[in-house]
């Protein structure tokens, strides 16, 4: 079928007209034939069984009986009137009710005619009955389409209050087929739908909204929704592909002396097998002419620092500059401190530039960068600002991405004549289902092991009952000189509730561990910068034992004596929080504990994050629980949620159906890039079509 047809205005369908047009536009989207086809069904109705009235059971099912209308009256009631029809087959009556209507339906219902009636049970002194039924002429039931499994589209409470119930909705489909002839443009090869056994699209479109049976409704769905991944899985491969292909990156072809110096000579310990795997895989991108598009990875602790450095040689042994942005000047600080620690024995230029950077200094990075004698620039969102100006940027090193929105990143590729390689850093790990398909045109490398020497951080769940043997716990740790997080959750729309929860803790804590034995620092959100750092920097150098904080310490702060992490009210914080905040500790080669506080009441999702932490410290799998908690959309934020705004299939449930997608997506992009193949005829047209009409199917990113 000709493309321009599914491209009709959803107001030229019959039985649809301006007003149903508008509602349908503004409720569900729908503004043309195609965004219809595409509106499936949340659920579905077994309509392929009829009971007799003495079959009947006192439940509250939905069921579907045929029998006649032998009379019809009028009852008063407290308020108004109901509208009664005796209902009859050879088995027995029951009655049909209407509470309103009631003028409509007496003239248009036939005595002693065949009806189909469907709705839900009802028994009321020994009589059942059907309140409001779906009725139909046995005749033209068996004329209809409508199938044995009755779909249940979405809708909304405005869509039923202006009268489109399911059953409307369901004609303007059975429409649409009818003027459609059934007649939809395949849009996978042959040799695909042979190889996978798949329905083609027009009987799998048939199959979701009109299924005979159960067998025909899987078929269907699985066809429509390995489709559908499939294209998405297209789409991100292919941008890869281009991306490889048109924009060109500076070739690092040396690997020179500051990399050889560092590697043999000042790496602070022994690469993992992970670490060496991954700068491999860097290296490559490097030496090859495309730029570097890569997303490393880690677990918090996991060496994500060193591979980043080791990256950024490389620039420098090709006389390139490279850069840092990390999203919190504390998380840019630690960047700095920590690189210029390891650089400082190679005679390496580096700055740190942040909004606290005074004038002077600015002006004189500035000039550094511009002139190439400053070869490593670390920073915020300072970085991006117009008045930055390198001589020439080889590599940018973008610590957790997320925080960045598209427009801020490309800031960085425009200061070049070519866009510097990228590599995009994050420790939040992302399930690999929810990685194929929104870094799915990134390629990615895992640090999926911590150094050696590091234990895993003891995690335990403790109810507020026990509070006093868990002070004991971090008396016995402080005595032993190590120091404690305590930390408060940050919930935005109550940050007055947050800060008296924080000052009650607080104020209890400085009872049970008071001065001057034991010193405490407190960081919140309501605090100045600088007050801020002062009370870190106490902390760091160990002149206080007791961290009291809300969130603000999640990202970034690295005190390797701090052992203890005691988190409050656990059950209010989401698994990848929690599993960020205990990634603080550990970082020393002494063991380290997590502590979890909660009340005794939680949800059934609270206690599963709980278990889920104590069971595991694999971020991944952690990440994997999270998904299925939150959905793929939360996890993302909005940012890039939008990818998986997906029609029918399921990220989570349907990971397999995804994995072969892929996998076929990007055997076809290496036999046939730009589907000139006559049998892939139909991947260009679809292809074309979706990139043409952006809004046929809003998945796409």
């Amino acid at each position: 079928m000709n493309n321009n047809f599914l491209q009709t205005p959803i107001d030229y369908l019959k039985g649809v007209g301006p007003n149903r047009a508008d509602l349908l536009k503004k409720e569900l989207g729908i503004h043309t034939f195609q965004d219809l086809i595409h509106l499936f069904p949340n659920r579905y109705i077994d309509r392929t069984k009829y009971y007799t009235i003495k079959e009947l059971q006192q439940t509250n099912a939905e069921v579907q009986i045929i029998g006649r209308i032998t009379q019809i009256k009028t009852v008063r009631q407290q308020r108004g009137k109901r509208l009664i029809a005796n209902f009859e087959d050879e088995t027995g009556s029951m009655e049909l009710l209407w509470f309103r209507g009631h003028k409509w339906i007496q003239n248009n219902l036939k005595i002693n005619e065949p009806y189909v009636v469907f709705g839900r049970l009802n028994y009321f002194k020994g009589t059942f009955s059907i309140a409001h039924p779906e009725m139909e002429l046995k005749p033209d039931h068996e004329k209809s389409l409508q199938s044995g499994m009755q779909p249940v589209y979405p809708s909304t409470e405005n869509l039923s209050a202006k009268g489109i119930s399911n059953r409307v909705i369901n004609k303007l489909m059975q429409q649409l087929f009818l003027e459609s002839k059934n007649d939809f443009a395949e849009t996978l090869p042959k040799s695909l739908l042979e190889s996978l056994k798949l329905l083609p699209k027009n009987e799998a479109l048939f199959n979701v909204h009109f299924p005979k049976d159960q067998t025909l409704l899987s078929r269907g769905q699985y066809r429509l929704k390995f489709e559908e991944l499939f294209y998405i899985q297209l789409q991100l491969l292919r941008k890869n592909l281009l991306h490889k292909t048109k924009i060109k990156g500076y070739p690092f072809k040396r690997v020179g002396h500051y990399f050889n110096t560092f590697f043999k000579r000042h790496l602070p310990f022994e690469l993992t097998r992970a670490q060496k795997k991954v700068i491999k895989e860097i290296r490559n991108d490097l030496g090859s002419k495309a730029q570097m598009n890569r997303l490393l990875q880690g677990d918090v602790g996991s060496g994500k620092t060193i591979v980043a450095l080791m990256s950024i040689l490389i620039a420098l042994d090709n006389s390139f500059q490279a850069c840092i942005m990390a999203p919190t000047e504390i998380l840019s600080v630690q960047h700095y401190n920590n690189i210029y620690e390891l650089c400082n024995k190679l005679n390496i230029s580096i700055s740190l530039l942040t909004g606290s950077t005074n004038t002077s200094n600015r002006k004189e990075i500035h000039e550094n960068l511009e002139n190439g004698s400053l070869q490593i620039i670390i920073g915020t969102h300072a970085l991006i600002e117009d008045k930055v100006k390198f001589k020439n940027l080889g590599l940018a090193v973008i610590d957790e991405q997320h925080r960045f929105g598209v427009a801020q990143r490309s800031k960085l590729w425009h200061k070049n004549k070519f866009p510097p390689h990228v590599l995009v850093m994050t420790a939040t790990p992302i399930p690999r289902t929810l990685a194929m398909s929104v870094y799915g045109d990134l390629d990615i490398s895992i640090i999926d092991e911590l150094p050696p020497g590091r234990k895993e951080v003891k995690t335990v769940h403790r109810f507020d009952a026990n509070r006093l043997k868990v002070f004991r716990f971090l008396k016995e740790e402080i005595s032993k000189g190590k120091q404690v997080y305590i930390v408060y959750p940050l919930i935005q729309e109550s940050e007055a509730l947050d800060y008296k929860d924080l000052m009650d803790g607080y104020e209890s804590i400085s009872r049970e561990f008071p001065v001057p034995q034991y010193q405490i620092s407190i960081v919140h959100g309501k605090m100045k910068s600088k007050d801020k750092e002062f009370e870190m920097e106490r902390f760091s150098k160990g002149e206080t034992q007791i961290m009291v904080a809300t969130t603000v310490i999640e990202v970034g702060v690295d005190i390797p004596n701090a052992s203890v992490m005691v988190i409050e009210s656990a059950e209010r914080f989401g698994l990848s929080q929690l599993h960020q905040l205990r990634g603080r500790v550990g970082r020393g080669a002494d063991q380290s504990y997590c502590i979890l506080m909660t009340g005794h009441k939680l949800s059934v999702d609270a206690r599963t994050r709980l278990e889920t932490m104590v069971r595991t410290s694999d971020g991944f799998e952690i990440a994997e629980v999270d998904l299925k908690l939150r959905g793929p959309g939360d996890l993302m934020g909005t940012q890039q949620s939008g990818v998986l705004n997906l029609r029918i299939a399921d990220i989570i449930k349907d990971n397999e159906i995804l994995k072969i997608a892929r996998s076929y997506a990007s055997q076809l992009l290496k036999s046939d890039p730009s589907f000139s193949l006559p049998e892939n005829l139909p991947v260009k047209t679809a292809y074309t079509q979706l990139t043409k009409y952006k809004n046929i199917w809003n998945y796409i990113s």
